[in-house]
C-alpha cells in the first residue's frame, strides 16, 4: 500500500519546535482566524492561511497530517474527513521515523463515530509509542482502515445490547500459513447459545464484496495444527465466559492475480448483529478461506 508522508522539514517551515503536546479532543474547533498555530503546529482549521506545505501524498484514504513538532516527545497533528453517506469509524497507523527517514516505531489512532461529511481533528505524542529516547524526525500514514460505525468491534465500553463482543485478534503467521481468530466475549447476564460456525464475508479496501473466495469449514480444509478444526458443537456461554473461532488460509502467489481483503463481515450466528473485523486476509492466488468451529475458549492451546 502507498504510504503518505510528511518529512519534518515540510512541516516546520517557521513553526516551532516543541517538547511536549498539549492534549486535544477530536473535532474541538480552533478558536477563529486569528488564532495561532495549535501545540503540533497546525494552523486553525478556518484559518486563511494556506495548509503547511508538504508533499501532496500526505493524505491517505480521507487522513491528512496537518502539523509536527518533532524530538523525543514530539506532537503530531491530523485530521479525518469522512466523505460516505454512514458514520464510520477509522483506525490509523502512523510511521515514527528518524533523520534519516527509517522506521523507528508505529502507532494506530482509532477515531470514532466520523459522521458523513464531518472532519475530525486529533493529535498524539509518539512518545507515547516505544520510541523511547530516539528522536522522532517525521511522521507518515502507512495504512488506513475504517468500518461501518454500527459494525465496528466493541472491545471496551457498556456493553452492547446484543450482551456479547466481537472482534478478531492481529493472528499469528509462519511460511506462508495465517491464522486469525474470531473472539466472543458474554458481558451480558444471560447464557449465550452458540451451534456451528461464523459467518463470514469478504470484502476489498473499497468495502466491496469479493468474488470467487471459497468459504471453507473447518481450519483442517487448509493447515491441520491450528487449533480451528473439529466437530462443530452445541455451546452456552455463560456471563464473563469466552469463545473462539479461526479463519485459517494461505498467502501463496501462483499464476493470477493475488486476493487481499482488509475486511470480514463477521455474523456469530442466525439472526446476530454483523461486525466488520479487520483481519487482512492476504489470500493469494489460493482462493479459499477456511472457518473453524466455535469453541469455548478454554479449549484453545494459547490464548489467541
Amino acid at each position: 500500500m502507498r504510504t503518505a508522508v510528511l518529512p519534518l522539514s515540510a512541516v516546520l517551515a517557521g513553526a516551532l519546535f516543541l517538547t511536549s503536546c498539549g492534549t486535544g479532543r477530536a473535532g474541538d474547533p480552533a478558536a477563529g482566524p486569528s488564532a495561532p498555530e495549535g501545540p503540533c503546529g497546525e494552523r486553525p482549521p478556518n484559518a486563511s492561511a494556506s495548509p503547511p506545505p508538504g508533499p501532496a501524498d500526505a493524505e491517505h484514504d480521507g487522513v491528512r497530517i496537518t502539523g509536527f513538532a518533532g524530538g523525543n516527545q514530539g506532537c503530531a497533528a491530523f485530521e479525518v474527513t469522512h466523505t460516505g453517506s454512514e458514520p464510520f469509524t477509522y483506525t490509523i497507523t502512523f510511521d515514527l521515523l528518524s533523520d534519516a527517514g527509517s522506521v523507528l516505531d508505529n502507532t494506530e489512532r482509532t477515531v470514532e463515530d466520523v459522521a458523513p461529511g464531518r472532519t475530525v481533528r486529533d493529535t498524539f505524542t509518539p512518545a507515547e509509542s516505544t520510541v523511547g529516547s530516539r528522536k522522532v524526525s517525521g511522521v507518515r500514514i502507512a495504512k488506513v482502515r475504517s468500518v461501518p460505525a454500527d459494525e465496528a468491534p466493541d472491545t471496551h465500553g457498556p456493553c452492547p445490547a446484543s450482551g456479547v463482543r466481537v472482534y478478531a485478534d492481529d493472528g499469528d503467521a509462519a511460511m506462508g500459513l495465517r491464522v486469525v481468530s474470531l473472539h466472543l466475549k458474554n458481558c451480558g447476564t444471560e447464557p449465550y447459545e452458540l451451534h456451528g460456525y461464523p459467518e463470514v464475508r469478504l470484502h476489498d479496501e473499497d468495502h466491496e464484496p469479493v468474488d470467487g473466495v471459497r468459504i471453507l469449514r473447518d481450519g483442517s480444509s487448509v493447515a491441520g495444527g491450528t487449533g480451528a478444526d473439529g466437530p462443530a458443537l452445541p455451546l452456552v456461554v455463560q456471563p464473563g465466559e469466552g469463545a473462539w473461532a479461526g479463519l485459517v488460509w494461505r498467502n501463496t502467489t501462483l499464476a493470477g492475480t493475488p486476493v487481499h481483503a482488509p475486511y470480514a463481515r463477521v455474523r456469530v450466528k442466525s439472526g446476530a448483529d454483523w461486525v466488520t473485523v479487520v483481519p487482512e486476509v492476504d489470500l493469494g492466488t489460493t482462493g479459499k478461506l477456511a472457518v473453524g468451529p466455535w469453541k469455548k475458549r478454554e479449549e484453545s492451546a494459547v490464548e489467541r
